[in-house]
């Protein structure tokens, strides 16, 4: 591959602002800044769990291989009735699973590894009893080799490796039997240190794997890894659990999740880096005995099936550190530093803020966005905070409010107001007065408001004219954020009671709220945007401990993803716009409020001064 010195040369542009033709790595110098910058790409910090598609039929006990997060192979597995095994295979491309061709042999609890197009499966329970048989996946068909098993019981079989290059260790006892296959037969070598069932493993080949967690007897943490002569142990899981399972193509490179230390069922994430392992965000559904992709990094998994109530088809994809995703960037600040403010707009090039912390003249005030810089304009009828705020920055609708100077405590109102592009209008009134609502709608003609205080499940829908009480959220809370329209909407986090921070959420149809996956962190005064009940991004907000975050994350329709994160933690911000293309600004970082603008882009660059 030519580098970058050989495709474009060493000269560096000069350019006023930023270069609208550069590409990733190219440095110029903009003259009007006096900076030089560069393109730098925009990776996720931290992984996170997505939901895909299910399983055709639930089971566990079931085995995996692939290579990515959008190349899977689930097979057999204990379907939960008699005779509690079957020869089913599944392949995932990333959006389903289809069935393909079965394996010869029913069994569950067996040994897999591999890719989509080349996997391995091995030993198994056949219910009763054992198997020690070995059959191969060429993409198409399964093949029963004639190497078998030396062992005379091999359910709960750990694998590692390729159809080629694999090892088998672990397994129903507990043991510590390790078996190496070569391609044609199976070669018993040195034993594990610690005997145990219901482990996890995976590696690259037969010279190269890693074994965790499990049962020696007891539920335990150990960790050994494996150089093709002898196992060895070393730091052992941050979580000591059984029926759990992994995803690493080396041994130094390596997730660990689900699993339980009964009674108690776990989602917890773990990477191992050769030394350590590091805790990273839950799955969105705890769980054991499932399977995963085998030949993968960190950056990308799949995890597939198990066991939670009932034997589960449930789906997740991993999307780990250092994948490409949009990005936040530093957009024009606001004149008026505020916090307990609202929002509209449609874009990252388009907003309108108004009300805000109860300072003297910020309450009313009112400003819109051009893309570059934030221009006054007329004031608000009524000051106040924690308003709900939609719309489109020529047509526009606030509602509910706190009365930032009450004779005592808080005073939620019920007062509306209109926006034309031009001045504010006082309207017909909620019908509950409250504050610190959710808020979706395209204009000041069509709306809808959710939760707040004191009347925490209240949903109302606007038409231009008057508000109709419809159905209630299922979840009392305020503090809430929400994004969409009047007939497709989506309200995330909040205060859910009196002090306990939420990650709920729930998507409106038009006319109900259902409860879907919640967030990854639960909080509260976050900001969103987002144009219906299928893409939004959340970010900021307050998380229990009264800690502010930059945490930003991204739903795809189905479930959360973490993504970049805000350039600085805050809450009580207002944002606008859609999933691709959003504002956040204001907000508190802590002590006080900010005027900062940030801007949200999917392009898989954006924009560095070098001295960053």
């Amino acid at each position: 591959m030519a580098t970058y010195k050989e495709k474009v040369g060493t000269a560096v542009v000069n350019y006023a602002g930023n270069y609208p033709g550069a590409v990733e790595g190219e440095l110029w110098y903009d003259s009007t800044n006096k900076d030089f910058k560069y393109l730098y790409p925009n990776v996720t910090s931290a992984g996170s769990w997505r939901t895909g598609a299910n399983l055709n039929t639930a089971r566990r006990e079931l085995g995996g291989a692939g290579a990515s997060n959008t190349s899977a192979l689930a097979f057999n597995g204990n379907p939960g009735s008699a005779p509690e095994t079957n020869v089913i295979t599944e392949l995932y491309d990333g959006s389903s699973w289809t069935e393909v061709n079965d394996m010869n042999t029913a069994r569950s609890a067996g040994g897999g590894t591999g890719t989509q197009t080349a996997a391995i499966a091995f030993g198994g329970n056949l219910q009763p009893g054992y198997t020690t048989a070995t059959e191969t996946w060429n993409g198409t068909n399964w093949t029963t080799v004639p190497g078998t098993l030396n062992r005379p019981a091999s359910g709960g079989i750990q694998a590692a490796g390729t159809t080629t290059s694999a090892l088998g260790f672990s397994g129903t006892g507990p043991n510590a039997l390790t078996e190496l296959y070569n391609g044609t037969n199976w070669t018993e070598v040195n034993d594990l240190n610690n005997s145990r069932t219901n482990s996890a493993g995976t590696g690259a080949d037969n010279t190269n794997a890693i074994v965790m967690g499990g049962e020696v007897p007891a539920v335990t943490g150990k960790v050994e890894t494996w150089n093709g002569t002898n196992w060895t142990e070393t730091t052992a899981l941050n979580t000591a659990r059984d029926l759990l399972t992994s995803s690493g193509n080396t041994n130094t490179a390596v997730l660990a999740f689900a699993g339980r230390n009964p009674p108690t069922l776990y989602g917890r994430t773990e990477e191992w880096n050769g030394t350590n392992w590091t805790e990273l965000n839950d799955m969105s559904t705890a769980r054991v005995a499932l399977a995963s992709t085998a030949l993968t990094t960190p950056s990308s998994a799949v995890a597939f099936g198990g066991l939670i109530s009932g034997q589960s088809a449930a789906t997740e994809d991993w999307i780990g550190a250092g994948v490409a995703v949009g990005a936040w960037s530093t957009g024009g600040a606001l004149n008026t530093a505020r916090g307990q403010n609202s929002g509209a707009g449609a874009s990252s090039a388009s907003g309108l803020t108004f009300g805000g912390t109860p300072i003297p003249g910020v309450a009313g005030k009112t400003e819109q966005y051009d893309g570059t810089s934030w221009t006054e304009v007329n004031d608000m009828s009524k000051g106040g905070v924690e308003r709900g705020g939609t719309g489109v920055v020529t047509s526009a609708l606030a509602f509910g409010i706190e009365d930032p100077n009450p004779p005592t405590g808080t005073n939620p109102d019920a007062l509306t107001e209109s926006w034309n592009g031009t001045n504010w209008t006082e309207v017909n009134d909620l019908n509950t007065a409250r504050s610190r609502m959710g808020a979706a709608g395209v204009s000041n003609t069509s709306a809808l408001s959710f939760g707040g205080t004191p009347s925490g499940t209240s949903t109302e829908l606007w038409n231009g004219t008057n508000w109709t009480a419809v159905n209630a959220l299922n979840d009392d809370r305020w503090g809430l954020t929400g994004n969409g329209t009047a007939t497709s909407a989506l309200a995330a986090g909040g205060i859910d009671g009196p002090t306990t921070n939420t990650a709920n959420t729930e998507s409106w149809n038009g006319t109900n709220w259902t409860e879907v996956n919640n967030l990854n962190t639960a909080r509260r005064e976050a900001a969103s945007s987002g144009t219906d009940n299928t893409s939004a991004l959340v970010f900021g907000g307050e998380t229990p401990g009264d800690t502010e975050v930059a945490n930003t994350e991204d739903w795809n329709g189905v479930s959360w993803a973490e993504t970049s994160d805000l350039s600085a933690v805050k809450n009580v911000l207002a944002g606008n716009g859609t999933a691709t293309s959003a504002l956040a600004y204001g907000g508190n970082p802590g002590p006080g409020v900010v005027a900062t603008t940030e801007e949200w882009s999917v392009p898989s660059n954006t924009t560095k001064v070098l001295t960053d």
